[in-house]
């Protein structure tokens, strides 16, 4: 229906008081228009919560640029917002993962302030994502897949080989650990926690003589230059879910599974999906080196090696698998890897 004002407008122009009528239409047509523009824009904040490390706050500013790219009304000012929250593993630093309650220590308070409406979307590094999602959460979204490789960096080294007898490499990650030792029984491995710019500046210190960090980090950070070597997926297979981004919401949030939707990148959430399902079948914690890397091969196959092996790196069994490339495939590929395993494995080879 036309205002008052708009039809007395017309009315005076048809009168021939064309200028006066004119203003007075546009007036009017100006103020429904910011009526509807108000009521267009009108989009609640989309809250975005994550730690507080550098890196976990770059993957959420990276999240939030990909909102913005893919979603016009999120481009206003104030229609994102991004929410850090502190959890376990940032506040102790002191003890190894494994002590300290192992998977869920980086994402447990996260996902309370989502249960908890404090935010909408919660951002995680699927390393740290446990099993287990808790009830009323779904973690419908990956982000497109960085390199998923290990690094070496070293000030007086070139690589691993040329570390010589009892030289200590500094690293908290099991995994790595025994791949290390497997390799390179004269080494040290000793716990090296902290975020990415503290374990440089303790090896600059001279605490370790060299560490391994997960390239996909370092790029996101924009530190490639503090690399070393890159050492390739045959020497070092890399953790579940590494390089990967996870993004969660609440199972009732119809509005933030529609923005979740538009993010996904259905490539590298098969592959997790298949590395996640090794995982759960090997009830994988951070006490049993655990690794397994899924990918699209050139014959369009889903292609799988994963391995678990002892802390000291003497015991180390591995497999792989090639499945069709569907969400069933992965699953059944992830599943069948890890009982072959956990079936071969000797009385007391997994830690709990």
């Amino acid at each position: 229906m036309q205002s008052t004002q708009m039809r007395m407008a017309k009315q005076t122009c048809f009168r021939g008081t064309a200028p006066k009528a004119q203003r007075m239409v546009a007036q009017a047509r100006g103020r429904r228009s910011c009526q509807v523009f108000a009521v267009a824009t009108a989009v609640k904040t989309v809250k975005i919560g994550t730690r507080g490390s550098p890196l976990a706050l770059a993957q959420a500013y990276m999240t939030r640029d990909k909102l913005k790219e893919n979603f016009p009304e999120l481009r206003e000012e104030g229609a994102i917002e991004i929410v850090i929250i502190k959890t376990t593993g940032d506040k102790v630093l002191n003890q190894p993962l494994a002590d300290i309650g192992g998977k869920g220590l980086f994402t447990k308070e996260v996902d309370d302030a989502l249960l908890e409406g404090r935010v909408d979307i919660a951002v995680h590094s699927m390393k740290d994502v446990p099993t287990y999602l808790p009830e009323g959460t779904i973690l419908p979204c990956n982000l497109p897949r960085e390199d998923v490789r290990d690094v070496f960096i070293s000030p007086v080294a070139k690589d691993l080989s040329e570390l010589p007898a009892g030289a200590v490499v500094g690293s908290a990650s099991l995994r790595r650990q025994a791949q290390i030792l497997n390799r390179y029984p004269h080494l040290k491995v000793e716990n090296f926690r902290g975020n990415v710019q503290t374990r440089l500046r303790k090896l600059d210190e001279g605490a370790c003589s060299a560490t391994l960090l997960a390239l996909a980090g370092l790029k996101r950070l924009d530190m490639t230059a503090a690399i070393t070597r890159t050492i390739p997926i045959e020497e070092m297979l890399p953790a579940v879910s590494q390089g990967a981004i996870g993004i969660a919401c609440r199972t009732n949030d119809t509005a933030a599974q529609k923005y979740l939707a538009g993010l996904n990148h259905e490539e590298t959430r098969i592959a997790v999906v298949c590395e996640r399902a090794f995982l759960t079948a090997l009830d994988g914690s951070c006490r049993t080196p655990i690794a397994g890397y899924a990918y699209k091969g050139e014959d369009g196959k889903l292609h799988f090696s994963g391995l678990v092996a002892t802390t000291d790196g003497k015991e180390i069994m591995r497999t792989s698998r090639v499945a069709e490339f569907t969400e069933e495939g992965a699953i059944n590929a992830g599943k069948d890897a890890g009982a072959e395993l956990k079936k071969n494995a000797r009385p007391g080879f997994f830690m709990w």
